[in-house]
């Protein structure tokens, strides 16, 4: 496996956790907490930079795929 390979795999377990924890805090914030929203926000901001990042890593990277 190269290191590439690797890469991508924790990157995207990356990307699905911050997505599934965004969808956590955005069940808070309907249970009450206020400060949920935010955070649920930027969970998914975040979730939306890996995806990015990782979408755009062949381009970077081109030599090595």
């Amino acid at each position: 496996m190269k290191l590439l390979t690797a890469h991508k795999i924790l990157i995207s377990t990356a990307v699905v956790f911050f997505a599934f924890f965004a969808f956590w805090e955005y069940r808070n914030y309907s249970a009450g907490d206020a400060s949920a929203a935010w955070r649920s926000g930027l969970y998914l901001l975040v979730a939306l930079g890996f995806a990015v990042y990782l979408k755009n890593l062949k381009r970077w990277y081109k030599s090595d795929l």
